[in-house]
């Protein structure tokens, strides 16, 4: 198989679909892998190093879509990349296409086959593709709102870690999965005051047995989410419905009892977000104010620290890069369940039920399709 790996061209997006080692295994079992010049220069993943993996080096994104069977992004594609892409062509990345219809809408166009990242599954409900981003994210929210709640940055000049004498900042984690928990932990590290919300009372109980009395846990109803935002520093948003758009858990009209100057991080911005107040923002331009609340609202947080979070995908996404270029995509998907998971769009159908539902498409079981 021919396998793609343009270089990703959302805003200040510096990570790449591929490490060297990655093409390298591919290369190995008798593919080929074309690599768009200069496209993890960045982060120091030079061209000498992909061509001594065995990769093609190719001058353009054009090039790459035109040859390619199979196309390996980080960010969901452009309108560009979207017009780029050819029916029965084979593209495996993040998509997030239940807050996004424009993409959506391209998509389907396209003809493509599209394989999300974020809807991929393993025997445990898990989500294997999402879990090393998410680990990324979330402890980057705790920088981002740590640096943000700096008086010069908008926020209200908290220290989130205190010094002797003086308490130390409020973080409240809204979800306690992958991201709550790794800013949970971050914060933790810091030395703030961190308390994690979560429905679900077998992860509290977990997250209490990790970390004991150092975190404080409560189940999530509005009552108990409007009393811990409003009484903190810093306010994580990590909670994900699988392929849907994030439930809006804090209302405009909470923010004017919050504390002025007080930091919203909204890691499930990618999904639409979790605060009403959201709206996607840039690593060149990261924060608004609302309110008198400061939101931080970046789509590719994990684009920020590219080098560590290109390594963790490519270490997580190989075996399924493997598998669907040694079978082909449509054995691949019919022989595991929980990559087929991740198939959203097949050839003009929505294969993806809670994005078919969000979005007003009917819904085409992935089973069905590829039968």
């Amino acid at each position: 198989m021919i396998i793609g790996v343009p270089k990703e061209i959302k805003n200040h997006e510096y990570r790449i679909g591929m490490t060297p080692a990655g093409v390298r295994e591919l290369v190995h079992q008798g593919h080929q892998v074309l690599v768009q010049r200069d496209g993890g220069t960045a982060i120091g993943l030079t061209n000498a190093l992909y061509e001594a993996s065995g990769a093609t080096l190719i001058n353009t994104a054009e090039e790459i879509f035109a040859a390619a069977d199979m196309i390996v992004k980080v960010k969901e594609p452009q309108p560009q990349e979207c017009a780029m892409l050819r029916p029965g062509q084979l593209l495996f990345t993040y998509l997030h296409l239940a807050p996004d219809p424009n993409q959506t809408k391209l998509l389907i166009k396209s003809g493509v086959v599209a394989i999300a990242y974020e809807t991929v599954t393993d025997s445990h409900g898990g989500l294997p593709l999402l879990a090393p981003m998410s680990e990324v994210a979330g402890r980057m929210a705790i920088q981002a709102g740590a640096h943000t709640l700096e008086k010069a940055q908008g926020g209200n000049g908290t220290l989130l870690g205190g010094v002797p004498g003086v308490e130390p900042g409020k973080v409240v984690v809204i979800g306690g999965g992958v991201v709550g928990e790794n800013a949970a932990r971050m914060a933790m590290g810091l030395g703030a005051d961190v308390t994690v919300l979560d429905r679900s009372i077998d992860r509290l109980k977990m997250l209490d047995s990790l970390y004991g009395p150092r975190l404080k846990t409560l189940y999530s109803t509005v009552e108990s989410v409007e009393s811990a935002v409003c009484s903190a520093d810093l306010v994580v948003g990590a909670v994900l419905v699988p392929g849907a758009a994030a439930p809006k858990l804090v209302k405009r009209t909470t923010l004017v009892n919050m504390r002025p100057g007080a930091v919203l991080v909204d890691v499930a911005i990618d999904q639409g977000g979790c605060f009403e107040t959201s709206k996607a923002t840039t690593h060149q331009d990261p924060i608004y104010n609302v309110d008198g609340i400061v939101h931080y609202c970046v789509a590719n947080m994990p684009g920020g620290v590219a080098r560590t979070a290109t390594f963790a995908l490519t270490n997580s996404t190989l075996p399924y890069i493997v598998d669907l270029a040694n079978k082909g995509y449509n054995t691949a998907l019919l022989d595991d369940a929980d990559l087929r998971n991740g198939l959203n769009i097949y050839k003009g159908q929505v294969t993806c039920e809670p994005v078919a539902r969000d979005l007003g498409y009917d819904y085409m079981p992935a089973q069905d399709v590829l039968n």
